[in-house]
């Protein structure tokens, strides 16, 4: 049964999606069967593997009935890597979803992101949810959907602005909807190892949220910026960069805490 993580930070521009797609495409690498699905009206994960966010099956008809869990599956070019892709349709999700309560007083709209992957997670060692960075109807059902969630901090100023919120919109998500749902992780971004601050966040970051914090830190480059544009995850884009090799280092980690909790669980 593959496991459900959702990428989370309700403050925007920290690395989410970046994250997203290069975690998932090192997990492929490493042999590990993964799918994206992407949670953003704007759809940049879709476009960043290459995927035409034209295409007329997408998440958003899954959520909504109109098409099956694996009608709206896209094979990437990347290995190992699917993704259930985003649209602008996705932005009046809320709207359908209440069309349909309307009709039906059981249906729950909160809940159709599990019923879709619950269709599908067992073909899958690890799905990774982009979600966007508002706490609207798309981030709830990933929430709901997820065994847990990884937490992408940018290495700079206010840093830990809106972590708290976050905090508690995890917490609220256990007592509503997913008890189970825990911190898989933390990931620091976008450092600039030139600068005291970027520094003194990750200590502030390490302190704060302590075994949970990753050993790999993101650096801040450009290559980083430019691999979407191309439609190819880092590993793809350059595989000798920095950027690449971080991202390796990370899906390395998530495998390797996995396999430690499942062999306690034993």
């Amino acid at each position: 049964m593959g496991k459900i993580i959702s990428l989370v930070n309700q403050k925007g521009g920290v690395g989410k999606t970046t994250t997203t797609i290069n975690l998932a495409a090192s997990l492929g690498l490493l042999g590990k069967k993964t799918l994206i699905v992407d949670m953003d009206p704007q759809g940049n994960a879709t476009t960043s593997v290459g995927v035409d966010k034209g295409i007329s099956a997408s998440i958003s008809e899954a959520l909504t009935m109109k098409k099956t869990s694996n009608e709206v599956i896209v094979r990437t070019k990347f290995k190992n890597l699917d993704i259930m892709p985003a649209n602008m349709n996705l932005s009046v999700l809320e709207a359908e979803l209440n069309n349909i309560q309307k009709e039906d007083p059981t249906f729950q709209k909160g809940m159709q992101l599990k019923r879709v992957l619950n269709e599908i997670r067992d073909n899958y060692d690890y799905i990774l949810i982009d979600c966007p960075p508002s706490l609207v109807i798309q981030t709830k059902n990933a929430l709901a959907a997820s065994d847990s969630v990884i937490i992408p901090v940018q290495c700079e100023f206010l840093a830990l602005e809106g972590i708290m919120q976050l905090l508690n919109t995890i917490q609220d998500a256990r007592k509503k909807v997913n008890p189970d749902l825990a911190i898989e992780g933390v990931v620091l971004t976008m450092l600039d190892s030139r600068t005291l601050l970027g520094l003194e966040v990750v200590e502030n970051i390490r302190s704060y949220f302590k075994e949970k914090v990753y050993d790999t830190i993101v650096p801040r480059l450009i290559v980083l910026a430019e691999a979407p544009s191309h439609g190819k995850p880092i590993s793809y884009y350059n595989s000798n960069s920095r950027g690449a090799t971080a991202y390796i280092n990370l899906a390395k980690e998530v495998i390797d805490r996995n396999a430690r909790e499942e062999k306690g669980t034993r």
